[in-house]
């Protein structure tokens, strides 16, 4: 008789007060049902991370495992952000599951394809994704924002799967060689391609938030921006030598032109000639320093070496 595959579904919480019992009650229905169908093993499981929340997300979620035995949570020490929270998960987890699906706690990605993302593991994928149809629930600003991003950071990161967030499926054996990975500066979307293995994609339409706030302000979107570009690409740093090349043509050029003027006697003064170029250099001399200075950053996080998350509380 064939093992059945055991599942963990991983859930970051952050100040999710307002839906954490209906997300925990949705995800549970999902397992019974797959248990009944026998695409997963009775002792498949909700894994819960909270992210220190302020509010009584923790509190729900003590209540909801007492009440369910397949409920494991934990709480981290300090508030780490989703990307943390998410790893937390998945290497607290890892060990007790023959594959963990990770989604976020409003349940916009669809969960009923996570029957799909079982069955492709079942044929031998050892990473699923989960990747949108479109973005059309999205506002027309981040609808915009998001795609240019993921076709910027298409160039940097060829492996990087458009219109793919942090809904995916992942072996037991990929997490083992993930644990490996000690780097502080996270983008999963990008890390978890870049690793190869067999993977699949399952395509689902995103609902609209029902309730709650989103946890990614613009600024925590341009944040993670930056991680996806510096943490997989030297081309800003190869960018500054090209603006220098191009920064010394142009000035090759200008010093010909004031030449020839001064022989022509048709020198011009005033502020164009002086001046403009003056703002122009020293926009690019700003830019190229806080580049440098990003991947500078990046470097001290890393080469201090502290832990991604420490854990507080355990459920389990």
């Amino acid at each position: 008789m064939t093992r059945k595959t055991k599942v963990g579904i991983i859930v970051p919480c952050y100040n999710d007060q307002e839906v954490v019992e209906t997300t925990v009650k949705t995800l549970l229905e999902l397992l019974e049902t797959y248990t009944k169908e026998d695409l997963v093993s009775a002792d498949s499981f909700l894994g819960l991370v909270d992210d220190r929340s302020n509010d009584s997300t923790w509190d729900m979620i003590k209540e909801l495992a007492r009440m369910h035995s397949q409920i494991k949570a934990i709480r981290l020490s300090a508030n780490r952000g989703h990307q943390y929270a998410l790893v937390a998960g998945l290497l607290e987890f890892n060990s007790q599951a023959d594959c963990l699906v990770s989604i976020d706690a409003d349940l916009q990605d669809d969960v009923q394809v996570i029957g799909e993302m079982i069955k492709r593991f079942q044929d031998g994928n050892e990473i699923v994704y989960g990747v949108r149809k479109s973005r059309y629930s999205d506002s027309v600003f981040k609808r915009v924002s998001a795609l240019t991003f993921h076709r910027i950071l298409k160039v940097f990161n060829k492996e990087a799967i458009l219109n793919h967030s942090d809904f995916r499926l992942i072996s037991q054996r990929v997490l083992d060689e993930f644990s490996n990975y000690t780097e502080v500066n996270l983008y999963l979307r990008g890390l978890f391609p870049s690793m190869g293995f067999s993977t699949a994609i399952v395509y689902y339409d995103r609902k609209r938030r029902m309730t709650g706030k989103t946890k990614y302000p613009v600024t925590k979107m341009l944040s993670l921006a930056l991680d996806g570009i510096a943490s997989f690409s030297v081309v800003p740093l190869r960018f500054i030598t090209i603006i220098g090349f191009l920064v010394f043509f142009i000035c090759v050029l200008l010093m010909i032109y004031a030449l020839a003027a001064f022989i022509n006697n048709k020198t011009i003064p005033g502020w164009f000639s002086t001046v403009l170029p003056f703002y122009f250099l020293g926009g690019v001399q700003i830019l190229c320093i806080g580049i440098i200075g990003e991947y500078l950053g990046k470097i001290y996080k890393e080469v201090k070496r502290r832990p991604r998350y420490l854990v507080d509380e355990r459920l389990q």
